[in-house]
């Protein structure tokens, strides 16, 4: 085992870029990559790292770069100098950098090419419909078009290996693709790359009842997983809005820490092992199944949200859990986010082992859900409060369990943490309750034009940055903040009517603003 790792590791190095991946991926002048220069994979492989979309960040790493100049950004505010935030942005914040060009350094497709695969993958798997080229070279969103003349559906490790062999040696940009569910349009081509598809290696490999570990391919359908492990008496780890489209693949390749983390954990914790296909062809075959393994380096987690940026993910070994067959849900109401904070603390004392997810939205989107989306109705009639917060346990006795939330929510109650609130009563309430917090996205969709931040900050801050935007912001936008509470992550939408280029570099311009002066307010609490 250490011998095979330790070869492995040796084929990894020698495999390895010379320049390092962040420069590569943003340098337009970059050498050969699986990549094109402004490509990176999204919720089929990572986030891109374009002109108009703010990546997912740690707040403080991203704006520590202003810490030696020994002043913050209310200083450059003062002083005029927002030029200096204009240099960094296109590491971070694209929408004020110069737009991307494509390299000249990367080849043109040609017909050469595509026999070349369809020798490979046979002439099925070579797609080159216009109809089908259009869904791969759109994202979710309907907001970022590529303009990729091909599409590849590899069905083993071997062809994926095969194809970006080739590609490497033919200097041809590549964007893998899985379920095309991300919302920052990480998943489709900036220009005219070659899009490898992975829904066809939707494989369950293996899966062991007595230690409940999953190996599997990476086009596998969370939503099929998630059945598949429901029959077996487990369950994923993992659990997405978009699990219905979303690939395993993807999810491993962003981390994606989804409505459960609080419980679970994220996939660098339950993530067992992993196959990757690095850029020159060469297979890493890191496919352990030991829950402890201390031999040598774990290199699996440079490829657990790497976004892509080293590989593309072909097999997964994943630990799931038992499933626990008493589940509650509540949809609380809580006058103010401080409350909202303090019913998380005791959530986490109180309800201890069997807490599975403690989500949170403001009253700005339950409007917009109530508004946009059929069938839903308010859980809490007739009143709109301020903040909402959806808390679900899962144990194993029903009868305490549930004892054990409503005397949680009677505490609550009492100590003036919840003005109100509901138990689902059954399946149905329960499925009635998720929906709202899982279908807000959608209704930001229906309600126009969109402007996405995916962030991790400290609880007890999160919510200020939704105060600041919503402040500067005025009428001119409906600022929406919900997310996982449990585990600090805020999804920070602005909604307008539209898509416009000088509302989207107004904004833009606002956001930046916004986010250099709450980093301080960070760093003042660390």
């Amino acid at each position: 085992m250490r011998m095979e790792k330790l070869r492995a590791t040796g084929r990894f190095l020698r495999s390895s870029p010379k320049v390092s991946v962040f420069d590569r991926r943003l340098s337009s002048n970059s050498g050969k990559s699986i990549h094109s220069s402004a490509s990176g994979y999204g919720n089929g492989f990572g986030k891109k790292c374009r002109d108009d979309v703010i990546r997912k960040w740690n707040v403080r790493t991203c704006f520590g770069l202003y810490g030696y100049q020994g002043k913050n950004f209310r200083d450059c505010m003062e002083r005029g100098v927002l030029e200096d935030t204009r240099r960094i942005q296109h590491r971070g914040f694209g929408s004020l950098a110069e737009k991307v060009q494509r390299s000249a350094s990367f080849s043109t497709l040609n017909s050469d090419d595509i026999s070349y695969f369809k020798g490979i993958l046979g002439e099925k798997n070579v797609v080159e419909d216009e109809e089908r080229l259009a869904i791969a070279n759109t994202d979710w969103m309907h907001k970022y078009r590529g303009s990729s003349k091909l599409l590849l559906q590899p069905r083993s490790t071997e062809e994926v290996s095969e194809i970006l062999k080739y590609c490497n040696s033919r200097n041809l940009a590549v964007v893998p693709q899985g379920g095309n569910t991300g919302l920052v349009g990480g998943s489709v081509p900036v220009f005219d790359e070659v899009v490898v598809n992975m829904s066809l290696m939707n494989n369950v490999i293996s899966f062991d009842k007595v230690s409940g570990i999953l190996v599997c391919e990476a086009g596998c359908i969370l939503e099929n997983l998630i059945t598949f492990l429901d029959n077996q008496g487990f369950i994923m780890p993992l659990d997405l809005g978009a699990k219905g489209s979303c690939q395993i693949g993807g999810n491993v390749s962003t981390n994606a820490g989804g409505l459960r983390l609080v419980r679970y954990g994220s996939l660098h914790g339950t993530v067992l092992g992993l196959e990757v296909v690095l850029a020159n062809g060469d297979v890493l075959d890191m496919l352990g199944t030991l829950r402890k393994d201390n031999t040598g380096y774990d290199l699996k987690h440079l490829f657990i949200g790497s976004e892509g940026s080293l590989g593309i993910v072909t097999k997964v070994s994943i630990l799931t859990p038992p499933k626990l067959f008493s589940v509650n849900v509540a949809f609380l109401a809580c006058q103010d986010y401080f409350s909202c904070q303090k019913l998380l603390v005791e959530a986490k004392r109180k309800l201890g082992e069997i807490l599975s997810a403690f989500e949170f939205l403001d009253s700005h989107a339950l409007d917009l859900v109530l508004n946009h989306l059929d069938g839903v109705r308010n859980p809490l009639p007739p009143t709109i409060h301020n903040f909402y917060v959806l808390i679900e346990t899962t144990g194993s006795d029903e009868t305490y369990d549930r004892e054990k939330l409503e005397a949680f929510l009677v505490h609550a109650m009492e100590g003036g943490l919840i003005s109100d609130g509901a138990i689902a009563q059954d399946i149905n309430q329960a499925s009635a309750f998720w929906y709202i917090r899982e279908g807000v996205p959608e209704a930001l969709m229906k309600a126009g034009a969109v402007y996405k931040y995916d962030l991790s900050l400290p609880v007890e801050k999160m919510y200020d940055l939704v105060d600041e935007m919503r402040t500067r912001l005025g009428d001119s936008a409906n600022v929406v903040g919900y997310g996982h509470l449990g585990d600090g992550n805020l999804h920070l939408n602005v909604s307008t009517p539209q898509y416009d280029d000088k509302v989207e570099s107004y904004l833009s311009y606002k956001a930046i603003c916004v986010l250099f002066l709450f980093s301080s307010l960070i760093n003042d609490i660390q």
